[in-house]
């Protein structure tokens, strides 16, 4: 039996969000920091591979049902499509990377909590927009579009002339990161256990992204240092595999614009991350425009007025 759903975060729900967003941050960083040792979508395949075996261990452990004779109908072919928009997000992201700053790509791919809010009342009724939400929506994309126009004529651009290229990536990454939730969220797929879900992303992306670093002619090799080594652990057993098992756990019992709000606190870690650590600009505009989408998305988000 599904877990019955609640219409409000608790306690446990807000302190799992923020420390996801924590890790979010910062994995970003993290991954840049490796691109220049681990081609990007190799590292990412090599991430995938290994949260995999988590997952099905993990599955294995708990007693998973990993057949399909206890699926709703419906489920099997919305868990293949959920994993190939994953693999697809991802693919955007570690190549995005190569073109622009963890710090700008983070805040792109963090739009998707509106991408979810425009979206997903479309196919869940009860969850649309109206008043200050819409102008809300508005205002998260002049956002957006400040941060693009930057990297399109700012700064940026002598530093990284292919800035507009990675922080297109980052956007569409984000768009496909609100197709996965929708796609969890609106199909019988919501009702199969989190690890299952977990495991459709996990696995195609494993059988996908091999496939397209060959495409892109990148280099794969083994020879690790201990930093990449720890690198990619770090990735595939806090970020794909616990991070993201608890994220699924949480659209299976909480309102997914509700919980897609908290995700912009991410790009906060990143920016604060990727100066510490990489040296990343962080440049006025990049800042309003921040400032422009958070505010939208609360507003989004925010609660009607009783009528």
């Amino acid at each position: 039996m599904p877990p019955s759903r609640l219409h409000h975060l608790d306690a446990t729900a807000i302190a799992i969000l923020l420390a996801c967003c924590l890790f979010w941050g910062f994995q970003q960083v993290l991954v840049k920091a490796t691109v220049a040792e681990v081609a990007p979508v190799f590292q990412a395949f090599v991430r995938f591979a290994m949260a995999t075996v988590a997952v099905l261990a993990w599955c294995l452990w708990r007693g998973v049902r990993l057949g399909s004779a206890h699926e709703p109908r419906g489920a099997f072919g919305a868990g293949v499509l959920a994993g190939t928009l994953f693999a697809a997000e991802f693919a955007c992201i570690y190549i995005g990377l190569q073109y622009t700053t963890a710090s700008r790509l983070t805040v792109f791919l963090y739009c998707s909590p509106f991408w979810v809010a425009l979206l997903l009342p479309r196919f869940v009724p009860g969850e649309g927009l109206r008043g200050w939400q819409w102008l809300g929506l508005a205002g998260a994309f002049a956002g957006v579009g400040l941060a693009l126009g930057e990297g399109l004529l700012g700064p940026a651009k002598a530093a990284l002339p292919q800035a507009w290229l990675g922080d297109l990536l980052g956007l569409l990454a984000g768009l496909l990161w609100a197709l996965t939730t929708l796609t969890i969220r609106a199909t019988p797929l919501g009702h199969v256990a989190p690890a299952k879900q977990l495991l459709f992303q996990v696995g195609i992306s494993t059988a996908v992204l091999p496939l397209l670093s060959l495409a892109l002619g990148e280099r794969w090799s083994l020879d690790f240092s201990a930093f990449a080594v720890s690198s990619l652990l770090v990735q595939a057993l806090v970020g794909a595999f616990a991070s993201y098992l608890a994220w699924m756990w949480l659209l299976t019992r909480y309102p997914a614009t509700k919980i897609s709000v908290f995700v912009f606190l991410t790009p906060v870690f990143a920016l604060l991350f990727g100066a510490w650590w990489l040296g990343e600009p962080v440049t006025p505009g990049l800042l309003a425009a921040l400032a422009l989408v958070a505010a939208g998305i609360v507003l989004v988000n925010r609660k009607p007025a009783a009528a």
